[in-house]
């Protein structure tokens, strides 16, 4: 299986959200679970099917988490040498030439990805149309509008 790339700070938040359901999430549902089988016939008890539910759930996500956890390939961006280079992890001021507007983007996993926290995934066309570019680099972008160039102004790897 190929390993995933994940920002040192998004693994960190893997770990923590892992840690949260085995050690507060997982303990209240079993405890959920004892409360509602003292209530005796589990066939029409809500309760139990409904705390059940939730420990499907909470597994479910433990299991998907220490996957991605252990198929995670874990870079350090700090400790990368790019010489300049757009790479993993990187944030990169861009500019839209034709709008001359300016955002700001890091690179990172799939699963950090979030457009609002200007993250946007390593296989997104903006994303792989900068790896490797340098700045003063000018990119062209295939959008659902028609393409789009954009020049780098900066690069950061923090």
């Amino acid at each position: 299986m190929n390993k995933v790339p994940l920002t040192v700070k998004g693994a960190e938040k893997l770990r923590i959200e892992l840690e949260e359901l085995k050690s507060v999430v997982r303990p209240r549902i079993i405890a959920s679970i004892a409360t509602a089988r003292a209530h005796g016939d589990l066939k029409e008890n809500a309760e139990y099917h409904a705390a059940k539910e939730q420990q499907s759930f909470a597994e479910g996500r433990i299991s998907e988490i220490e996957g991605k956890l252990g198929n995670a390939q874990i870079i350090d961006v700090t400790k990368v040498d790019a010489n300049g280079r757009v790479v993993f992890g990187a944030t990169v001021e861009i500019e839209d030439i034709d709008a001359e507007r300016k955002v700001t983007y890091q690179i990172v996993g799939e699963d950090e990805a979030n457009i609002r926290e200007g993250r946007i995934s390593i296989g997104s066309p903006i994303a792989r149309a900068l790896i490797g570019k340098e700045i003063e680099d000018v990119v062209t972008v295939k959008a659902p509008g028609g393409n789009v160039d954009y020049e780098i102004i900066s690069i950061e790897y923090v």
